[in-house]
């Protein structure tokens, strides 16, 4: 019997936050793979800030999703139908899947999930694109030194909690911008951070002068914003600002504002240096190895935030990321399907 795909496509340009008419849900048959494709059901979807960037017209550095395409999404599933040699049913694989039930794919993208290392979800998070955005962007962008200061916004985040174990694991000073007394708990009982730094507390810059007094040697910035023009104002001499998102800015309904002191980069002799993880694609066996050993010796924790519901559920749980609802990698588990 053919199975009933659920598919959550675009159906308009959102203006600020997504909206229940922003979105399309469809049900049809599942394709047939044909000669060298296979059909994954998918059964965790990652939920990211880049999400809402993809779904603007205009360049970057992926192409926008498209009105009426299936939503990109990366995501765990496993093969029930193949057609390729190198692929057999049963098997759990990482891809771009979509949001999602069923996807039909050939081999490009597509990696084996070892869940004897860690559970499924893991694998989207410190061993999926998350820690590899971290891995990379702190050690090959951010180039800290022992005994430096390495702040992280976003720090309760898939990446930014990452970035501030791997500073500790390095020897560094790890400072985390967070929002909420809970949170900032978590980022230094359980992580390891030195000192955490809660927004909603207000006065960024007096804080930020309290816990790095010497000044930020590394910024590794996933807000941008407000929180960004605080962190130039606070720049170590010969700094390293690492742009890797600015999720204050996704939802804007106004053109964003540059940061208005970035002189301070002069004044510093500082950089700052915006990356994507893809390219960094030929490398990733490395920072996995790195991240698995890590987590092995449990000098790094990882932390999954895990939804449970269907495709039609998606909408609701993208929203956790702006309105500061989750704690590390949020992921979208598929428990089955859901009536029309």
């Amino acid at each position: 019997m053919t199975p009933v795909n659920v598919q959550c496509r675009l159906a308009a340009r959102p203006v600020g936050l997504p909206k229940p008419t922003d979105w399309e849900f469809v049900r049809e048959p599942a394709p047939e793979p044909g000669d060298g494709k296979l059909r994954v059901e998918v059964e965790y979807l990652s939920v990211d800030p880049a999400m809402r960037s993809w779904m603007n017209a205009g360049r970057s550095y992926v192409p926008p999703v498209e009105i009426g395409e299936v939503m990109r999404a990366a995501g765990i599933g496993r093969v029930i139908d193949s057609h390729h040699p190198d692929f057999q049913v049963g098997e759990q694989l990482y891809g771009v899947f979509g949001v999602q039930r069923y996807a039909v794919c050939d081999a490009r993208g597509l990696t084996r999930v070892d869940t004897s290392v860690a559970p499924a979800p893991v694998h989207l998070g410190v061993l999926g694109i998350s820690g590899l955005t971290a891995y990379f962007g702190l050690l090959d962008v951010g180039r800290p030194e022992p005994d430096q200061t390495v702040v992280v916004s976003g720090a309760a985040g898939s990446v930014g909690s990452v970035v501030g174990q791997i500073a500790r694991i390095k020897g560094c000073r790890a400072v985390g911008i967070a929002g909420g007394e809970e949170k900032c708990r978590w980022l230094v009982d359980e992580l390891g951070f030195d000192a955490a730094i809660d927004y909603k507390r207000g006065e960024l810059r007096a804080q930020l002068r309290d816990h790095a007094p010497d000044g930020i040697d590394v910024f590794f910035d996933n807000v941008g914003g407000e929180t960004l023009e605080a962190a130039l104002a606070r720049l170590a001499r010969g700094a390293r600002v690492v742009i890797c998102g600015a999720i204050s800015q996704y939802n804007a309904t106004e053109a964003p504002r540059g940061p208005a002191n970035y002189m301070q980069l002069l004044v510093a002799r500082a950089s700052m240096t915006g990356f994507v993880i893809f390219d960094y694609s030929a490398r990733y066996g490395e920072g996995v190895a790195a991240l698995a050993q890590w987590l092995g010796s449990g000098e790094l924790r990882s932390r999954e935030d895990v939804v449970h519901g269907g495709i039609e559920q998606f909408p609701e749980v993208l929203l956790r990321l702006f309105e500061g609802g989750n704690t590390g990698k949020l992921v979208l588990a598929l428990d089955g399907e859901q009536p029309a």
